[in-house]
């Protein structure tokens, strides 16, 4: 989004307080994260790391090309004083305020702005006691780990991150059209051509996350963002994991979406986004969830006996792609590949433009390399 474009929107809030989980007062940014490079938790000393500053907008919305130069510079200024080197790193400082964007049980979303570029992103702010109680700082890590690592037009970019004693803050890139399952809940159900766009451009964000192998495992309206002309955008990273070589047996996602073999206590594998993206379009097409009950038990037993069926108004394109989405054995489930190659997709889906991954060669021509020494000590 630009900055001419977004200007008219932002709504700049000088006292909106975000120094609480639910607060109103008024609040300065100097009391976000300080330049000193460590605080005191439960008695101890913790370093703070955050991510390195990166220039913001639209020449750097794929991979940082001056990594290797920032390297460099590293090396040359590593017996520099240590207070020099916090400066490199993101604060609340470096941002202005805007009007609350949506507010969810571990904290809230904030339009901002970066001073320095005037790019416009979104904000979110976690509560660290809000974390800790509900044991969930392992996601955020991991939520971290793998979204930061990601470059495609249909996953939305997560810039960098920064916290003090008792907030975690994520830069995030800005949809401005909002979340998908609001416009769904809305309109009630989709058309066609509209359900088939929106499943092309998930099936092709899904296939550039299953090459790195990235499962997200938790793909749901709730999850997906629309930005500034409508494009779908996968926002939720909480419950993905990178597993190049093991199958997974966590029990996670949403019941409405939860696969067969997760429910009953299988191993599962990346074929798991397979099933929910055929929920998912019955979900677009019909308005609600294809095996949706009164009961969590008869969720279940519809789910492992794919009791699956159609209202008259669902063409036969559509039956036949999700039906082979929403097969028991995941082996069998329509690949990704094939989703795309679908008549159904083809058909009635807008303009088939090409997505073209990353090319820089540090990220699109490797694996999704993890580094968790960066965020180890987020939620301490």
């Amino acid at each position: 989004m630009s900055v001419l474009s977004a200007k008219e929107n932002f709504g700049l809030v000088e006292k909106m307080d975000i120094s609480k989980p639910n607060g109103q007062r008024p609040f300065s940014a100097a009391q976000g994260l300080k330049k000193d490079s460590s605080y005191k938790l439960n008695g101890k000393q913790e370093h703070i790391h955050c991510s390195q500053k990166q220039n913001l907008g639209p020449a750097h919305r794929t991979d940082n090309h001056s990594s290797t130069e920032r390297q460099d510079e590293n090396k040359e200024n590593k017996g520099k004083d240590k207070s020099k080197k916090a400066t490199a790193c993101w604060s609340l400082d470096d941002f202005d305020i805007g009007k609350p964007l949506g507010k969810g049980k571990f904290g809230n979303v904030y339009l901002a702005r970066e001073k320095k570029s005037k790019y416009i992103v979104a904000l979110k702010v976690l509560f660290k006691s809000q974390l800790e109680k509900n044991n969930v700082e392992h996601q955020l890590r991991r939520e971290i780990e793998i979204q930061s690592h990601l470059r495609h037009p249909h996953i939305l970019r997560l810039f960098g991150y920064f916290y003090d004693k008792t907030r975690v803050y994520l830069i995030l890139e800005y949809a401005p059209k909002g979340e998908l399952y609001k416009t769904l809940s809305s309109e009630e159900r989709f058309d066609e051509p509209t359900s088939s766009n929106y499943i092309r451009q998930l099936a092709q964000a899904l296939k550039y996350c299953h090459s790195l192998k990235v499962i997200h495992r938790d793909i749901k309206p709730e999850n997906l963002l629309l930005g500034l002309k409508g494009d779908l955008k996968i926002a939720d990273f909480g419950w993905s994991v990178h597993a190049p070589s093991s199958r997974r047996t966590t029990l996670c996602g949403t019941l409405d979406y939860l696969p067969p073999e997760m429910i009953e206590g299988k191993a599962h594998d990346e074929k798991v986004d397979l099933w929910s993206l055929g929920v998912l379009c019955y979900e677009f097409l019909v308005g609600k969830p294809p095996f949706e009950a009164d009961g969590h038990h008869e969720t279940y037993r519809k789910i492992s006996r794919v009791d699956l069926r159609f209202p008259s108004y669902v063409s036969d394109g559509a039956r036949d792609l999700i039906s082979k989405l929403l097969m028991h054995d995941p082996s069998k489930r329509l690949p990704l590949s094939g989703v795309l190659a679908h008549p159904w997709i083809r058909n009635n889906a807008h303009t088939l433009e090409t997505l073209h991954p990353p090319t820089d060669s540090s990220h699109a021509a490797t694996k999704l390399h993890m580094n968790k020494n960066n965020v180890n000590v987020l939620c301490k």
